[in-house]
């Protein structure tokens, strides 16, 4: 697997080479605080994503639950998902607090499990607890950059605008929001997409996921790089869509 992180932009040329990029958003059913039944859910959306890459939504392995416990990369509750990720020769992008407290998107493998990104931009009541991350970072995958956001950080422009300076193909945001503000990540990504050309694909919880969110929004989508959805979930718990870029 060519999976890499890399704060440079990518060679001359390396673009035209690279084959289309199988690319999922995920919204799984979450049990709070349970790291084990969410990792099964995890697998149970790789194996049906039938993806290279499956994105999932922010502090998806907790549920939004600030007091967590912070998930270790070696957590023998996560080996489901580095199995199914090893099955389905796919990359997770999951959700967890982390040692050092932030908020992080996990990249798992069926080689095992690393912290990719540290959230920049925190929420008030984040801030209390976690700390934010250094500095934006893109992962290389194939070929493709995929430049990793979560929630806040889509919502922020300059957050967006460093990322795409590291050369990006991909925007990927795991996000939560409330039923009642569905639009607000519709609008991140259209201004995103349109206002650097890359594919945005935001995976966004739906249904229950604790922290007081009874009802969040679902409706994960894939946008183009003109700004039209291409793939969009419903929402319920427990969809996936998926689109290949190329």
């Amino acid at each position: 697997m060519n999976l890499r992180g890399s704060q440079e932009a990518d060679r001359p040329g390396a673009r035209d080479e690279r084959a289309p990029l199988r690319l999922a958003v995920a919204q799984p059913p979450c049990v709070p605080l349970d790291v084990a039944a969410n990792a099964r859910a995890h697998a149970a959306a790789v194996r049906a994503a039938r993806a290279r890459v499956v994105l999932f939504p922010e502090l998806s392995l907790t549920g939004y639950e600030l007091e967590a416990p912070v998930v270790p990369v070696d957590d023998p509750r996560l080996a489901p998902l580095v199995e199914a990720c090893a099955e389905a020769g796919a990359l997770a992008l999951a959700g967890a607090p982390v040692a050092g407290d932030h908020i992080a998107m996990l990249a798992v493998t069926g080689e095992g499990v690393r912290v990719a990104y540290r959230k920049v931009w925190l929420g008030d009541a984040e801030a209390r607890r976690f700390r934010p991350g250094d500095a934006p970072a893109v992962l290389d995958v194939d070929g493709w950059r995929l430049g990793l956001a979560i929630c806040k950080d889509s919502g922020v422009a300059a957050h967006a605008a460093q990322t795409a300076a590291l050369g990006m193909d991909v925007y990927a945001a795991g996000v939560l929001e409330f039923a009642s503000d569905a639009a607000v990540p519709d609008q991140r990504a259209h201004r995103i997409a349109t206002g650097h050309r890359v594919w945005v694909a935001v995976a966004s919880f739906a249904g229950s996921t604790g922290g007081g969110y009874t009802e969040a929004a679902g409706r994960s989508a894939i946008w183009t790089p003109k700004g039209e959805v291409y793939a969009r979930a419903g929402t319920e718990p427990g969809e996936v869509v998926g689109a290949s870029l190329d």
